[in-house]
C-alpha cells in the first residue's frame, strides 16, 4: 500500500509530536508514525514517571528531617500511592489514546509501526510505503544501551522502564551506573528500604559533571545508607532464578534481588535506513546541521542527533525544524548554554563546559565557588542544605562558559546561570547586579566574588 503525504515523522516522542502537531495545525499534510506511543520516553517512563518518584522519596527525606527542626513525626514508605499514581497519572495505564488523538485532532495522521527511509522522500512502515513530497523527519530517540556483559542477556535485569513500572519492590537492588538516572533511581528505591549499590566504572558518580558534584552526590548517596563501588570492572553475571550475583575484577561479588542496568542510552541508526540517503549508518547518531539537516529533504531532532538526551533539547530543535520547513527565517541550533539537571537530593544542575572542558578547548579559565551551607538561606535550611554554585569564565573574554547549581533547588537557581551562559553577560555585569536576599541563588553572587 502507499501513501502520501507532505511531511512524515519518524518517532512521536517530545520533540516529533510537538512538530507533527504544529506542522498539522498549520495546514501541513503531516504523518507522524510511532512504534510505540505517542509521547515518548518521557511522559511514560522518563522525565515525568521518575519525577513523581523522586517527589515521594523527597516528602520521606523531609519528614525525616523534621526532628530537631519543628517536633517530631513517624513516617511509615509505602511505594503503593507512588505505582500507582505513576500508572493513572502519569501514564494512563501506558495507554497513548490521549496523545494520538489529539494530535489528530489537529489534523495529523498517525501510522503505527516502525519506519525508515528507502530512499530520498520514501518510508516504508510495515508493507506501507509513504511518499513525502516535502520533508522527513527522524526523531527515533534511543534505548537503554545495554552492556555486553558475559551472562547478562536473557536474565530478569531492568532498564528505567522496568524500574518505573515495578510495583512491588524488592528488598535489594544493584545499579549498573552512576550517572544521572542511575543516581536518581537508587535514592528513590533507598529511600523506600531498598538495599541499594551502586557500581560505577568511572572514578566517580555522575562523570560528565564537575568532581565536587560527584563528590556531593556519593556523600549524601552514602549517608543514607547505599553502598557505592567505583572505578569497578564487571566480569560477568549471573541469575539463579531467584538473585543476581554480579562479578566484579577484584573484589568480591555483589548480590542483591534485583539488577537494574542504567549503563546509558543509544541510538540504533542503522534501522532508519539513512544509507539510502548517503548517511553512514554506523555512526553513533545522525549527523546534523545547524538547521537540523541530515541530507536532502532529511532532518533529524532529538536524542538521535548526539546534542543531549533531553525533552528540552527535542522541544528546542523541534522549533529550528518547523521553521526551516514551513521556510520561516531559522535561528540556528546552539547548544553553548545546553543545561541538565539530575534531581537528586540536593539537585545537580549545570550548563555549558565544565572547568575541564574548558581548560581542554583551550581557554584561560577561571573558576569561582561557594557552599550552600554558608549561605544565608543554606544556613537557614539546615538540615538537607548540602550544596554549592561553581562558576567557570573564560577570563579573557570577562564572560561565564560554564556553571554547576548543586543544592536544594539546584535546578531552578541554574535558570539564572543559563541565561548568563547564553547571553554572554558579562561577570563584572553579574558582579553588580542586585540578588534578592535570602534565596539560594544568592550564592551566585559569593561565587561571583570567589572569581577574583
Amino acid at each position: 500500500m502507499t501513501e502520501s503525504a507532505e511531511v512524515v515523522v519518524v518517532g512521536m516522542g517530545p520533540g516529533g509530536e510537538e512538530l507533527a502537531g504544529q506542522l498539522a495545525s498549520a495546514g501541513v499534510d503531516t504523518i507522524g508514525v510511532e512504534g510505540r506511543l505517542v509521547g515518548g520516553e518521557c511522559p511514560y517512563w522518563g522525565c515525568v514517571p521518575s519525577k513523581m518518584m523522586v517527589r515521594a522519596a523527597g516528602l520521606l527525606a523531609e519528614a525525616g528531617r523534621i526532628p530537631g527542626m519543628a517536633g517530631s513525626v513517624t513516617v511509615t514508605p509505602d511505594w503503593g500511592p507512588v505505582s500507582r499514581r505513576i500508572r493513572e497519572e502519569a501514564t494512563d495505564h501506558w495507554d497513548d489514546r490521549v496523545a494520538a488523538e489529539r494530535f489528530e485532532a489537529k489534523g495529523g495522521r498517525l501510522v503505527r509501526g516502525w519506519g525508515r527511509l528507502d530512499g530520498p522522500g520514501r518510508v516504508v512502515v510495515g508493507d506501507t510505503v509513504i511518499e513525502a513530497s516535502r520533508a522527513v523527519v527522524l526523531a527515533t530517540g534511543t534505548a537503554a544501551a545495554v552492556p555486553p556483559i558475559p551472562g547478562l542477556e536473557g536474565t530478569p535485569s531492568w532498564t528505567n522502564r522496568e524500574a518505573i513500572e515495578v510495583e512491588d519492590l524488592p528488598a535489594s537492588l544493584t545499579v549498573i551506573g552512576g550517572g544521572a538516572i542511575g543516581v536518581e533511581l537508587s535514592q528513590v528505591f533507598a529511600r523506600f528500604g531498598v538495599a541499594v549499590t551502586i557500581l560505577e566504572g568511572a572514578e566517580r558518580l555522575l562523570p560528565p559533571e564537575e568532581p565536587e558534584a560527584g563528590d556531593l552526590i556519593a556523600g549524601v548517596l552514602a549517608a543514607e545508607g547505599l553502598e557505592i563501588l567505583t572505578g569497578v570492572r564487571i566480569s560477568s553475571v549471573a541469575h539463579d532464578g531467584n538473585r543476581f550475583r554480579v562479578h566484579l575484577e577484584g573484589r568480591e561479588p555483589v548480590t542483591a534481588d534485583r539488577l537494574l542496568v542504567a549503563a546509558g542510552r543509544k541510538a540504533d541508526i542503522a534501522a532508519l535506513g539513512v544509507g539510502t540517503v548517503g548517511v553512514d549508518e554506523t555512526a553513533r547518531f545522525l549527523p546534523v546541521d545547524d538547521h537540523l539537516r541530515v541530507a536532502e529533504g532529511v532532518w533529524a531532532l532529538g536524542d538521535v542527533t548526539g546534542k543531549g538526551a533531553f525533552t528540552h533539547v527535542s522541544m528546542y530543535q523541534a522549533a529550528i525544524v518547523l521553521d526551516d520547513i514551513l521556510g520561516r527565517p531559522v535561528t540556528p541550533a546552539d547548544y553553548r548554554a545546553l543545561p541538565r539537571v539530575t534531581f537528586t537530593d540536593p539537585e545537580v544542575g549545570s550548563v555549558g563546559l565544565s572547568e575541564q572542558a574548558a581548560r581542554d578547548a583551550g581557554l584561560t579559565v577561571r573558576t569561582g565557588s561557594a557552599q550552600i551551607p554558608s549561605s544565608s538561606r543554606g544556613w537557614i535550611h539546615k538540615v538537607g542544605n548540602e550544596g554549592f554554585v561553581k562558576l567557570v569564565e573564560d577570563a579573557e573574554r570577562g564572560i561565564l562558559v560554564g556553571a554547576t547549581s548543586a543544592g536544594p533547588a539546584g535546578g531552578e537557581v541554574l535558570g539564572l546561570l543559563t541565561l548568563a551562559v547564553h547571553a554572554e553577560v558579562p561577570v563584572e555585569t553579574l558582579r553588580h547586579m542586585i540578588y534578592a536576599y535570602p534565596t539560594f541563588h544568592r550564592a551566585v553572587e559569593a561565587a561571583v566574588a570567589d572569581l577574583g
